[in-house]
């Protein structure tokens, strides 16, 4: 089993070096627009080759760029039109599925105009455009020639490099706001593949914008996390940009600047936290985790003209809903810290009664904190009942596996009979023994 960590490389260059940087820095960015523009003009070619060759001669006489440099610009462009293909594919099957709900379809914008490249950063392959020296220093290729400068760094990834861990591709990034390089680079740890018996702990983790995780386990152990503290943050970078937006004057904007990334940075920064706070109070666990695709299609309600402020709001925090962030860190560091994640059916969680199974939207009235089921009255805190819920879900994907020896990590939603049979195999799952059917 392998994973992929990113070294954030500190490079400790001097001025010399800086102004060097520099200068391939914004040669290669200029390069990328000049290039996408080409594209956008060949039909939005995402063909590497292709682009190539028409672009590759312009690009070593006019940029100044080096062969491998005039390669990878191509490569990076083509790269940045593919994903727009995915991402309009991906954008015609949610319009299905919101016109099958009722809802608007909405125009695909990403074909308006060529991507613009905007961040001062390039792609390195390593033993090409960097390699690593003795005593902590790196090479890297400039424009004119290749410079030699130390770094430093997180003090387990500078282990790794040390060690002889598998390096792959780099980017050198400029941090504008801090005006210093970094060289990110891409480090494949390889770890023994997951068995069955390694996990004795099964643990269900419910997301949301009210509490951003509330974990459980089958000893009825349980982990809120409170969303409240992150939520007042984020309201408070959303007034200062509303009042800076209002105001207009060159010093706002520069004051905008500033702040721009502070909010990404500052929920990045808090998902990390605590992830890594899940994973360590559950040690040693099988984590299930919702998948929740296309979930903001269908929780998004109708439309009006005339919105109150409280729907805007509201609008607001679902879409700055960073579910899938914490779900990827979870995933990532899970198998760094003795466990492992799976994605189960996030289809009911929240109202399907854990004691006697009947599944309702009135199981939640006001879809409020509490969960009071109409048949049993059976009451639990709602989340609560949703994390139990994806924990036993996740039990009988551990059962599966032991008994098989196969284990699938993503559901096959698309197939409708399989979902069905899972479902239904879920609406027999007890948190209580004594009120199991089956026994």
């Amino acid at each position: 089993m392998e994973i992929t960590l990113t070294a954030k490389l500190k490079l400790k260059h001097t001025q010399e070096q800086k102004v060097a940087l520099d200068a391939f820095t914004l040669s290669y960015r200029d390069a990328l627009n000049h290039t996408a523009k080409v594209a956008f003009d060949m039909g939005k070619s995402s063909n590497a080759s292709k682009i190539q060759k028409e672009v590759y001669t312009h690009l070593r006489e006019h940029f100044g760029l080096k062969a491998q440099s005039a390669c990878s610009v191509p490569r990076r462009v083509g790269a940045s039109f593919k994903q727009f293909w995915t991402k309009l594919k991906d954008h015609q099957k949610k319009q299905a599925f919101r016109m099958e709900a009722g809802l608007k379809p909405r125009r695909f914008k990403g074909f308006d105009a060529p991507p613009k490249f905007v961040s001062r950063s390039l792609t390195m392959f390593y033993k090409k455009d960097y390699s690593f020296k003795k005593n902590q220093q790196v090479s890297v290729d400039t424009l004119n020639n290749r410079i030699v400068i130390p770094y430093e760094g997180y003090a387990k990834h500078l282990q790794l490099i040390v060690d002889g861990a598998k390096i792959g591709s780099g980017t050198l990034w400029y941090d504008r706001r801090k005006k210093q390089y970094y060289l990110l680079v891409a480090l494949t740890v390889t770890l023994p593949d997951p068995q069955s018996e390694d996990h004795k702990r099964v643990v269900g983790v419910d997301v949301g914008q009210r509490y951003h995780a509330v974990v459980s386990d089958t000893q009825d152990n349980s982990f809120f996390q409170s969303g409240k503290q992150a939520r007042q943050r984020k309201e408070h970078f959303s007034r200062l940009r509303k009042n800076l937006q209002r105001k207009g004057t060159r010093s706002a904007t520069r004051k905008l600047i500033e702040l721009s990334g502070r909010e990404r940075r500052f929920i990045a920064d808090w998902n990390h936290k605590l992830s890594l706070r899940i994973l360590r109070r559950f040690p040693n666990a099988f984590i299930g985790l919702e998948d929740l695709t296309n979930i903001r299609d269908r929780t998004e309600g109708r439309r009006t003209h005339r919105a109150n402020k409280k729907s805007r709001a509201n609008k607001r925090r679902r879409s700055q809903w960073s579910f899938a962030e914490l779900q990827t860190f979870l995933a990532y560091k899970a198998p760094l810290n003795g466990c492992m994640t799976v994605k189960v059916d996030a289809h009911f969680t929240s109202q399907a009664c854990t004691q006697c199974g009947h599944t309702s939207k009135g199981n939640r009235p006001g879809a409020g904190l509490m969960f009071r089921c109409e048949s049993c009255g059976y009451e639990v805190h709602s989340d609560l009942l949703g994390s139990r819920n994806i924990t036993m879900r996740t039990l009988v994907i551990r059962q599966d596996w032991m008994v098989t020896g196969y284990l699938s990590t993503t559901p096959d939603v698309s197939d409708a009979e399989a979902k069905t049979a899972r479902l239904t195999r879920y609406a027999g799952l007890r948190w209580s023994p004594e009120t199991n059917p089956r026994l």
